[in-house]
């Protein structure tokens, strides 16, 4: 069972109590902090308002990057989330390890459509510039090409082991896809014969620029150049582990290489030399996008949670990224269950006249039946339990972690060891969200 990781106080997290109360979703609070899970995939819109993240805990989440908030929780894959993209209309496409795509429109709960036919699990997706077309990377050895407008895909087979990246050239003729056979792999878009480029290691990722250079790293830590034909153009070591995954800045002049180490190298593309490192917790790192301004990038890591970093400096950006909306409890300033509460205040309302966050209102949680929230998508294994939430049901779960109160869900493990804590949670929870 993955563990979350800890806002503040310790022993309670934002994720464990949406997870573990009757709703079945994973949340976002403080500091990007929402997935259950590593932080697998991450995408940025091209006018730096909204995010969405994929995660091992088979959720993605659309995140409002102004106000450092989840505005949905997207919930339909089986199994990790590995791959996400922002389409250009405003709609969001999700791909996971059950090699399935869904597509999605802004604050639906169900996918548009969903896309089938890979064998595997999908490792990663990129859309064409003109925005038509959907690519998908996938351990069955092959790319589809996915026509949004509707139609088949068409297979492009070839590659001998999993396909790891992908990604359109800027003029949108070609697609260049990355595999663990060693090769990078450069196909016409509009069919024929690909050029293959025979690679010194096992590739995990690739970008390419808006000149038409690809980038790709792999197994030996090192950044690979190359033409947009395929001639190589130099390389880095981005560090002794191997790279997970790889980010060009929108000017240019930067590439980000996390490290399945912990850190992530910022390679001036110019002078092919290292500008510096980003260090964070010593946990791999999955994920790397650049905001618009190609100054701030967004990491997301085993530790599951989304930081910002100044590439320029390569410090951190606001450690805590509250919401900038006003303190939701400071009508209970001095409760100490609701200082224990405070992790989750970016997830749930009290109230019944507060809208929905990334988790529904707890309003009149107490004497619900898990699961039964009208209009909410819950987890088949929460709809076939028998419990009804109480103080005590809501303190057992607490005491002894959802794993054993909740069996059978997906839900990661946490729990608040102090009976006096507990007893403050669920006093407050009591007073907080009566009707």
């Amino acid at each position: 069972m993955l563990h979350l990781a800890k806002c503040v106080p310790a022993f309670l997290t934002c994720a464990a109590l949406l997870a573990i109360l009757p709703f079945g979703i994973t949340p976002a609070c403080a500091q990007l902090r929402g997935h259950g899970g590593p932080v697998r995939a991450l995408a940025i819109s091209s006018d730096g308002q909204t995010a969405i993240s994929g995660s091992f805990d088979s959720t993605a989440i659309r995140w409002s990057l102004t106000r450092n908030a989840a505005e949905q929780v997207l919930r339909f894959h089986a199994d990790a989330v590995n791959a996400v993209v922002l389409l250009g209309d405003g709609r969001a496409a999700t791909a996971g390890a059950d090699g399935r795509i869904a597509i999605w429109s802004p604050g639906k709960a169900e996918p548009d459509s969903v896309l089938e036919g890979h064998t595997a699990p999908i490792a990663a997706l990129a859309l064409s510039p003109d925005g038509t077309t959907l690519a998908s990377a996938s351990w069955d050895h092959t790319v589809r090409l996915w026509p949004l407008a509707g139609g088949a895909a068409r297979v492009l087979e070839g590659q001998t082991q999993n396909v790891n990246g992908i990604a359109f050239a800027p003029d949108g003729r070609t697609v260049v896809s990355v595999s663990y056979d060693q090769s990078v792999r450069i196909w016409p878009f509009a069919g024929g014969t690909p050029t293959v480029v025979a690679m010194p290691s096992p590739l995990n990722a690739v970008a390419i620029g808006s000149n038409g250079e690809i980038a790709t790293g792999g197994a030996d830590g090192k950044l690979y150049f190359l033409t947009g034909a395929g001639a190589a153009a130099g390389e880095i070591a981005a560090g002794p582990r191997p790279v997970t995954s790889i980010a060009i800045s929108p000017d240019g002049a930067l590439v980000a290489a996390a490290s399945i180490g912990g850190s992530v190298a910022v390679i001036d593309r110019k002078t092919r030399t290292l500008a510096r490192k980003l260090a964070g917790p010593e946990l791999p790192v999955w994920s790397v996008a650049f905001m618009p301004d190609s100054r701030t990038l967004l990491t997301g890591g085993a530790d599951n949670v989304i930081r910002r970093w100044n590439v320029a400096t390569g410090d951190p950006i606001d450690p805590l990224l509250l919401e900038t909306t006003g303190d939701p409890l400071a009508a209970y300033a001095g409760d100490h269950g609701a200082e224990v509460f405070r992790a989750c205040v970016a997830c749930h309302t009290l109230g019944p006249e507060q809208a929905n966050k990334a988790g529904p209102t707890l309003s009149g949680i107490f004497g619900r039946r898990i699961a039964t929230v009208p209009g909410y998508n819950f987890s088949e294994a929460l709809k076939r339990l028998d419990i009804v939430w109480t103080p005590e049901t809501v303190s057992r779960l607490f005491e002894i972690g959802p794993s054993a109160y909740t069996p059978g869900t997906k839900m990661p493990e946490q729990r608040i060891g102090s009976a006096q804590d507990r007893a403050a949670l669920v006093q407050f929870l009591e007073r907080a969200t009566k009707r």
